[in-house]
C-alpha cells in the first residue's frame, strides 16, 4: 500500500527515484509517465511530481510534449562518443584537481574533517569493490565504481564538477543498459593507483591514469558500435592533459653581509713654521 502522500518522498528523492527507473530499465524508453500514475506508486501528491519530470526533462530522461503527456526519452547512443568525451576531459579535471588539493591540505596542520571523511570512505570502497571483484558480483561493482568516481569529484573541492559528473554518469549508465556485458572487473585496479597518485599530490600522475582509465572505458563501449579505424584511433591518441598548476616557491632571503669599513689614519701635516731652518 503506498504511503500517504504527506509521507512520501522529497522532490531531490523523486526525481532520484525516477531516474533510476529509467537507467535500471524499469521505465524502457518510449514508456508513457502519467502524474497520476507516478503520485500512486510513490505516495505523493502531483505537484512534486510535475516538479520532477521537468528536471528528467532538462537531464534529457523524459520528453514531454504540450497537451500529450510525458514519455521515457530514447537512450541517446548516436551521443555516445561525445559523452564519453566530455566525461573524460571532466573526470582528468577533477583527478588533478583532488591532487592539487591533497598537496595543500596536507601542507596545513590537519585537512579539515569533511576531506578526511571522503577520502575513508573511498578508502573503504577500494576494498569493498577488491571483495565484489573476487565474488563475481558485477552488478555490485557498477555502483561502487559509480561512487569511487564521485568521490574523486568530491575530493577536488568543486561542488560543480562532482555535480556535472553524477549527471553525465546517469546517462552513460544508461547507454550500459543497452547490454550486460561484463564490464569493470578488468579496470577496477586502476582506481587504487589513481588514490594514491591523488594522496601523493601528483597532479600530472592522477590526471593521466584518470584519462586513460576512463578511455579505456569509453574504448570498451565503442568497440561494439564504432568502425574498427576509429577505436584504434581511440588507442594511439594520449587523452588530452590540462597544465599542471606548479607549486609556488618562496624564495630564501638572503641576508647581505654587513662590511665593516676601518678608519683610515690621519696622514700627519707639518707646519710650515716647523719645517724652516733654525735662523
Amino acid at each position: 500500500m503506498p504511503a500517504s502522500p504527506s509521507e512520501g518522498p522529497t522532490p531531490v528523492v523523486l526525481v532520484d527515484a525516477l531516474r533510476r527507473e529509467i537507467v535500471e530499465g524499469a521505465l524502457v524508453p518510449g514508456t508513457r509517465i502519467t502524474e497520476a500514475s507516478v503520485a500512486r506508486r510513490h505516495g505523493v501528491s502531483r505537484v512534486p511530481v510535475r516538479e520532477a519530470l521537468r528536471a528528467l526533462e532538462a537531464e534529457g530522461f523524459v520528453e514531454s510534449t504540450p497537451h500529450v503527456g510525458s514519455r521515457v526519452a530514447a537512450i541517446p547512443v548516436d551521443e555516445a562518443d561525445d559523452l564519453f568525451a566530455v566525461r573524460e576531459a571532466l573526470e582528468i579535471s577533477t583527478a588533478r584537481r583532488a591532487a592539487q588539493r591533497a598537496r595543500e591540505l596536507f601542507g596545513e596542520p590537519r585537512p579539515p574533517e569533511d576531506w578526511w571523511r571522503t577520502r575513508r570512505v573511498l578508502g573503504q570502497l577500494l576494498d569493498d569493490g577488491d571483495a565484489a571483484v573476487e565474488a563475481g558480483d558485477l552488478d555490485r561493482l557498477v555502483e561502487l565504481n559509480d561512487r569511487f568516481h564521485v568521490g574523486v569529484a568530491q575530493l577536488s573541492g568543486s561542488a560543480t564538477l562532482a555535480t556535472l559528473l553524477r549527471q553525465l554518469s546517469n546517462k552513460i549508465e544508461w547507454l550500459y543498459a543497452l547490454d550486460t556485458f561484463s564490464r569493470g572487473k578488468r579496470l577496477w585496479p586502476d582506481h587504487r593507483r589513481i588514490l594514491a597518485a591523488i594522496d601523493a599530490g601528483d597532479e600530472a600522475g592522477a590526471a593521466e591514469l584518470m584519462g586513460w582509465h576512463v578511455r579505456e572505458s569509453r574504448i570498451g563501449f565503442l568497440a561494439r558500435t564504432e568502425p574498427a579505424d576509429r577505436v584504434a584511433d581511440l588507442r594511439a591518441t594520449p587523452p588530452a592533459l590540462p597544465p599542471t598548476i606548479p607549486t609556488p616557491t618562496i624564495p630564501t632571503p638572503t641576508i647581505p653581509t654587513p662590511t665593516i669599513s676601518t678608519p683610515e689614519a690621519p696622514t700627519p701635516t707639518t707646519s710650515t713654521a716647523a719645517a724652516a731652518p733654525p735662523a
